[in-house]
């Protein structure tokens, strides 16, 4: 039996129709507008953020839409320039990327490899370098020294507390060495830090160990960095109708990095589920569940916003939450059409029970179209992650980020192989140049089938009626991301 036996065919023709390229693109170009007016970022603490925020809640109030704002507070992180150069033997500059909540200051000092390093490396992930203290000569306590260690198997803030534990004044990671964890990386710490610490390449970092394990290297490591608490917002809209005791919540991260405007990531799931919103308003579609549309704030800080949210709900007001739609990146210029694996069939984590079922309302209406997917993992990447880990089926549409396109997948979905999905993925250039209209058309159709099946089902997922009662926590250290950022 199909598992989407469990989920009543909606005939969602009309919405499909009503939510537009044009109207997507029609919130993207106030979001670059926004962001223009506020160097260049949409990030939460921002003007930038607040302002996108008081566009969308305005426009779901004129749509008729119940609004509330939440707030929570959060370390907001900016990098005002980090670089790692040597010193000496030899002079030069090292490509890096600041690790967020790296620790600041400007430290010269001898780089002191850990004991555990790998080189030729193993298995992805298997590279314990940093992960105990034990790993760690203890530092000089006369003389700055840097610990520099191998990306893998822990997650990132471990071998920094550990490095600094064991009293070096900064840390540098570099990439494990396999296939696709060859470059420099973006990661999180996932809170503050006491020392500096940055990222570097495979290339770099197997060169620099070689060096200092032959004699004394001295780098400097800069970090110009500020961490600050500061109060965000998550923006909550509910439609006026349909049972709360059954809702629907259709979420997309509002915020974008502080790098750049963050017109794919996220301003195309944001404004494709905004512009949802409003066609289903202007249809006068009344739902059978009540539909609760969410912007989350601080999602690139780590799920900040979404886990708030969770959090802030009790037992009772947990079951009361029928499922989760996450739509996280929908225009990718080089996309491939991800759904969430929520059945696991790939390979990866299953989602909880009524997972599976929002997966095939995806498969089957592309299908429909005839137009391939591909299965994504459920890795706590984005907004989903909290709501999996209380036990809310989930589901969702992801059109890619920095991963690069196999030849299989350019040969099945067009595109360019060996490039990224979003080679502006976390920069300045993810701006409203940097959308396919295609990608936009074919994900925005299908999330509407999404949203309006989920809204108007009659059976739904648990034809007994019986719905989760409880919290089913999950441990989230699994996840190899955060809020779009690497951990691991």
């Amino acid at each position: 039996m199909s598992t989407a036996a469990a989920v009543d065919t909606v005939n969602t023709t009309r919405l499909e129709k009503a939510v537009t390229v044009n109207g997507i693109l029609s919130h993207e170009r106030v979001l670059q507008r926004i962001a223009n007016q506020n160097g260049g970022t949409r990030a939460s603490g921002t003007e930038g953020y607040r302002q996108s925020l008081r566009y969308v809640r305005s426009t779901l109030q004129a749509a008729g839409y119940s609004t509330v704002t939440q707030p929570f507070t959060f370390s907001s992180f900016t990098d005002n320039g980090t670089s790692v150069t040597q010193v000496s033997p030899t002079p030069g500059e090292y490509e890096t990327a600041v690790l967020e909540y790296s620790g600041a200051g400007n430290v010269t000092g001898t780089v002191v490899p850990a004991k555990t390093i790998a080189i030729p490396p193993g298995n992805p992930g298997s590279t314990t370098s940093g992960c105990s203290a034990s790993d760690f000569t203890p530092a000089s306590t006369t003389q700055p020294q840097v610990a520099l260690i191998q990306r893998g198997f822990c997650d990132f803030g471990t071998k920094v507390a550990n490095a600094a534990a064991a009293g070096y004044d900064a840390a540098l990671i570099f990439n494990e060495g396999q296939d696709g964890r060859t470059d420099v990386f973006q990661g999180t710490l996932g809170a503050p830090a006491a020392i500096p610490a940055a990222a570097l390449s495979y290339a770099d970092g197997s060169a620099l160990v070689a060096a200092a394990r032959a004699g004394a290297v001295t780098v400097n490591v800069t970090a110009n960095v500020v961490t600050e608490r500061k109060t965000t917002w998550n923006l909550i809209a509910d439609s006026t109708m349909g049972d709360a005791g059954k809702t629907v919540v259709v979420g997309a991260h509002l915020d974008s990095v502080s790098e750049g405007p963050g017109i794919n990531d996220n301003g195309s799931g944001t404004a494709t589920i905004l512009e949802i919103a409003v066609q289903m308003s202007k249809l006068k579609i009344t739902p059978r569940q009540k539909l609760r549309f969410a912007f989350w704030g601080a999602e690139e800080s780590g799920l900040l916003g979404s886990e708030y949210y969770v959090n802030s709900l009790n037992n009772d007001q947990l079951a009361q939450i029928y499922a989760n739609l996450n739509f996280d990146m929908l225009g990718s210029p080089n996309y491939v059409r991800f759904v969430y694996d929520g059945d696991g069939s790939s390979g990866g984590p299953s989602g909880p029970a009524g997972s599976a079922q929002i997966e095939e309302i995806f498969a089957n209406w592309f299908a429909g179209k005839g137009l391939a997917t591909a299965p994504t993992d459920f890795d706590g990447r984005s907004d989903y992650g909290p709501f999996i880990a209380a036990g809310i089926p989930a589901g969702g549409l992801f059109s890619g980020a920095e991963g690069v396109k196999t030849e299989e997948e350019a040969t099945i979905f067009g595109g360019t192989a060996g490039e990224a999905y979003d080679a502006c993925y976390h920069q300045a250039c993810d701006d409203i140049t940097n959308l396919s209209t295609q990608a936009l058309n074919e994900l925005g159709d299908a999330a509407a089938r999404a949203t309006m099946t989920l809204a108007l089902t009659k059976t739904g997922f648990f034809p007994d009626g019986s719905r989760m009662q409880a919290r089913q926590q999950l441990d989230m250290s699994q996840f190899a991301y955060r809020g779009n950022h690497l951990v691991k």
